[in-house]
Parts: C-alpha cells; sequence; structure tokens
C-alpha cells in the first residue's frame, strides 16, 4: 500500500476582488476556509500544512501553519513554501487543494490520494489543475515556482482524475460566497448517508 501524500492547503491568497477576509467570511454556518480542511479530515487523510499570509488563519487547528511573506507573488510562492517543506520532510507525494473550493468531496480527495503520483483534476475548460497529487519530481519544480497560476504549468503530463459536477468551483467575489453557501446546504441536506424518511405502513 503506498505511503499517504502530504496534505497542503494553500490560503495566503489576498482575497482582493472579494474585499479582504474572504476565507474567515462565514459560508453555510461556518468559516469558508474551513469546509476545506475538514474535507480533508473527512476523506481520512492526516492534517498536513495550511499556507496562510502574515496574519494567518482561525480554522486551521492541528495543521502546520507556514507563513508566505508575500503572498502578492501569486500561488506559485505558496506552492513553493509547501514543496520545500514537502522535500524536507521527505514526503512520498503532496496533495495540493486551495481553501476557497468549499465544494470538493472528502471522496474526491480520498480517491485523488490513492491515485498514482502525479495525477491533476481536469477542469471543465480541459486544463488540469488544483486539487493534484504531486509525485518527488513535481515537488522539486513546485519548489522553484515562481507562476502565480499555482500547479497547473507543472501538471500537463499528469493523469487526470475526473471531479464530480459542479465542485471545482472556487469563491472569487461576495455573490460566489451566497450561492456556495446554498449548494453547500442542499448537499448537506440530500447527503447519501442521511437517514431516509420512515415509510408509511400499508
Amino acid at each position: 500500500m503506498a505511503e499517504a501524500p502530504l496534505v497542503a492547503v494553500l490560503a495566503a491568497g489576498r482575497a482582493t476582488r472579494f474585499g479582504g477576509g474572504k476565507l474567515e467570511a462565514m459560508c453555510a454556518g461556518k468559516p469558508l476556509g474551513r469546509w476545506a480542511v475538514e474535507a480533508v479530515k473527512a476523506a481520512g487523510l492526516a492534517p498536513g500544512v495550511i499556507v496562510t499570509g502574515p496574519d494567518g488563519v482561525s480554522f486551521a487547528a492541528g495543521w502546520t501553519a507556514l507563513v508566505n511573506p508575500r503572498p502578492e507573488e501569486g500561488l506559485g510562492s505558496s506552492l513553493a513554501i509547501a514543496a520545500r517543506h514537502a522535500l524536507d520532510g521527505d514526503a512520498p507525494a503532496l496533495l495540493v487543494l486551495l481553501a476557497d473550493m468549499p465544494l470538493v468531496t472528502a471522496a474526491f480527495l480520498r480517491d485523488l490520494a490513492a491515485a498514482p503520483a502525479p495525477t491533476a483534476t481536469r477542469h471543465p475548460d480541459g486544463r488540469p489543475g488544483v486539487p493534484a497529487l504531486l509525485d518527488r519530481d513535481l515537488i522539486a519544480a513546485a519548489a522553484q515556482s515562481t507562476s502565480d497560476r499555482g500547479a497547473g504549468p507543472l501538471l500537463r503530463g499528469a493523469a487526470f482524475l475526473d471531479a464530480p459536477a459542479g465542485t471545482l468551483r472556487d469563491v472569487d467575489i461576495a455573490a460566489d460566497l451566497d450561492d456556495v453557501a446554498r449548494l453547500l446546504a442542499l448537499r448537506d441536506a440530500i447527503r447519501p448517508n442521511a437517514p431516509s424518511p420512515a415509510r408509511p405502513r400499508a
């Protein structure tokens, strides 16, 4: 059985289009960023590293916080910080996801973690992206990343995994938050493990 990957949640964005404070904004009853870390836990994966801006986050107890002092340089700078930590710890693989994608499911993260690395999520436009599972070669490349597109440019040769429809939406502006909160509430209302209503006897 393959060794579990190190999980890295990237949470250092400045959220300028949102107006700041995006990951701490309440979404369906909890801070937006908490949905991603709870999906990791529900997938049976151990808390890993969360890359934050200088102000940190409130929702990642039990995770190793790594501070990106220059989040304005883009996702690549946060990915590089996580990758260097993975190299230092001799992690066999690195599973990367974003803190502002609350609809990503635990089941998908579980499947991705079990896939052969490197494996990327196929986005609706066909491009590879996160969540993604990086092997040691891509971790080393990511450690030198300066791209503001994060892992995307590194994943062109990776295998693809298709996420459930609609689960790759991120939160960019305040209106997105309201839409995503409705989708999360609906998902919880119809989740498969919810008890079925009792049927009346004939």
